[in-house]
């Protein structure tokens, strides 16, 4: 086969685990892939497409996300350090049995980033920084639990927020919704991309290049890249089990970002205008998406 993995005989047990045959579980796929392959189409490995199995212990991961996300929304307001956000993560993680991705990984000294106003994306929490009136906070928050990862960010509107500020907060949640709602099976991931930078970018606002979406499941970051400044019918296909996230950063000013900060994490726009950002993750159906995280 195109990824050097060698397909089970039609009546041996499929490779995703199923206990199905494989004539009637994955051979059809398998041979739409290799045909799309022989096209020369980008077609993802098998290794990266989820099974049940998988899907199931993702989930249980993402309730942890999705719940420490629900946690800061019901905490967070004027007056709070991004260092007691930092805490709460931490404390929500170990009270149901997982760990925060972001501690130590890669030398990320915090469990969440949380990121301010100009800031793109990899602010760290720290006790000197307090949320004021008017601030838009990004909290991105990635779990892992039995070995399964999950990953999502959410925008927050401290207080009175500048309408304009509002109005870019609005319409990133737009775009990852714009983005959702392209994703079916057998499409190119620029589509997805296409979908998402459209919606933005006929606002008035800009996309950052640099960095996107990317798969996820069992490793925190894997493939594909998926870039929000992509052309449609680009890009790998789309293909039942793959999961990853779709995550545009968007800015109020121009897209170029500057990463020249000493703590060699923290990425701000290089205008210092606001940006913002939301980010989910999801897995490709028979016939659509679910939502994993949020």
């Amino acid at each position: 086969m195109y990824d050097g993995m060698t397909n089970p005989g039609r009546n041996d047990a499929c490779w995703c685990g199923s206990g199905k045959k494989y004539k009637k579980c994955h051979l059809d796929q398998d041979e739409r892939l290799e045909e799309l392959a022989e096209a020369g189409e980008d077609v993802p490995p098998r290794s990266l497409l989820k099974t049940a199995e998988d899907i199931a212990g993702i989930k249980r991961s993402a309730a942890v996300n999705v719940g420490s996300l629900d946690y800061v929304a019901a905490h967070i307001g004027p007056g709070v350090t991004t260092e007691q956000i930092d805490q709460w993560v931490y404390d929500y993680c170990k009270q149901h049995d997982a760990i925060p991705a972001d501690l130590n990984y890669e030398g990320f000294p915090k469990s969440v980033c949380t990121s301010i106003n100009e800031v793109v994306c990899h602010g760290i929490p720290s006790p000197d920084e307090v949320l004021k009136e008017g601030d838009i906070v990004n909290v991105d928050m990635s779990t892992i639990k039995d070995g399964y990862f999950s990953d999502s960010s959410r925008m927050f509107c401290i207080g009175d927020v500048d309408p304009e500020w509002k109005r870019l907060v609005d319409v990133t949640k737009q775009s990852v919704e714009a983005g959702l709602a392209t994703v079916k099976p057998w499409i190119h991931l620029g589509d997805v991309g296409a979908a998402v930078n459209k919606v933005a970018t006929d606002a008035g606002f800009s996309v950052v290049a640099e960095y996107g979406g990317h798969g996820i499941g069992l490793e925190f970051h894997e493939d594909p890249f998926v870039s929000f400044v992509s052309e449609p019918g680009t890009g790998c296909i789309l293909v039942p089990g793959m999961c990853f996230t779709i995550e545009p950063m968007v800015n109020l000013g121009g897209p170029d970002i500057d990463m020249s900060d000493p703590n060699g994490w923290t990425v701000r726009t290089a205008d210092r205008k606001p940006t913002a950002q939301w980010e989910v993750q999801l897995v490709v159906t028979d016939d659509g998406y679910e939502l994993i995280s949020w």
